[in-house]
């Protein structure tokens, strides 16, 4: 089993597969040519067939935004749990102060920087995810992403 390369700032990006991209794609093309095939010779048969296409558009996007709003709720969760079992006592209730944007950057911070990675979050009001992960230094890999 090949071990995954250490992650950083530069490197920690998840792309989206190819075959998605392509698939979205054909969907996409599918789309525009039953709507000109509708307006050149419209029928029951190519309404449909653009119904169909609208339709399974529709919800690729509705899976993928589902998918990303519970991958973000189990991110929420589990470093708020992380956050309780690491941070000193007076950071604690600050935690809730925390959006969801300050969360997901602060779980690529280690364990050991994760404290004064979010006090300074705090202090400094910092909302931008890349401002956040730029100030990691000993970084928290997270390849298990949607």
């Amino acid at each position: 089993m090949s071990q995954e390369p250490m992650q950083s700032y530069s490197n920690h990006v998840r792309r989206v597969p190819l075959g998605y991209w392509a698939a979205c794609l054909s969907l996409l093309f599918g789309a525009l040519g039953f709507a000109w095939l509708v307006a050149r010779q419209p029928s029951l048969a190519t309404a449909s067939a653009l119904l169909v296409a609208l339709g399974a558009g529709g919800a690729a996007w509705y899976a993928r935004i589902n998918a990303l709003r519970v991958q973000d709720r189990v991110i929420r969760l589990e470093e708020r749990i992380r956050l309780e079992r690491l941070l000193p006592p007076d950071l604690r209730g600050r935690i809730p102060e925390l959006t969801m944007s300050q969360i997901a950057a602060l779980r690529f911070a280690s364990d050991g920087e994760v404290a004064e990675l979010l006090r300074q979050t705090v202090a400094e009001n910092l909302h931008d995810r890349r401002a956040i992960k730029q100030r990691i230094k000993s970084w928290r890999a997270d390849w298990m992403r949607v």
